[in-house]
């Protein structure tokens, strides 16, 4: 567990420092990873995030944001369901706001520049998170 905050105190601080602007960026394509997160930690919740980044004359233009279980299947529009079925009503709306959290935080990168002027959507923090951590480790791809 303690490894587990060390890792996420550690990509918050990468994210924190990559979006001082001190950084300049490579052109090109680059992808990240966040740790992975799952259900018995505290806050709940499972999975892992990934961002494709475009970066053009040093600056985000292009942002994908992708969920995913632990075992690698994505959060999609069955997010929430067991069996393919809404067995928990409540369950299965708090992972589709979260699934629909993806598009937002994706664009506001773009529309913004850094994850410091982001806004976390209620109900969608553990993907904030996640997309937080693989902005961080995108961008250290792409350090000129």
């Amino acid at each position: 567990m303690k490894k587990i905050i060390v890792s996420v105190l550690a990509a918050l601080c990468a994210v924190s420092f990559a979006s001082c602007g001190s950084k300049t960026y490579k052109d090109g394509t680059y992808t990240g990873k966040s740790a992975e997160f799952s259900e018995d930690q505290e806050g709940g919740g499972s999975g892992y995030g990934e961002v494709t980044l475009t970066i053009k004359d040093g600056k985000v233009t292009e942002c994908k944001f992708e969920t995913f279980e632990l075992d690698g299947t994505p959060k999609g529009e069955d997010y929430g369901k067991e069996g393919g079925e809404i067995k928990n009503r409540d369950y299965y709306n708090k992972a589709q706001k979260a699934n629909a959290a993806r598009a937002y935080y994706a664009a506001e990168l773009v529309n913004k520049g850094n994850t410091d002027e982001i806004d976390a959507v209620s109900g969608a923090t553990i993907n904030f998170d996640q997309f937080k951590q693989a902005v961080a480790v995108a961008l250290s791809e792409a350090e000129k």
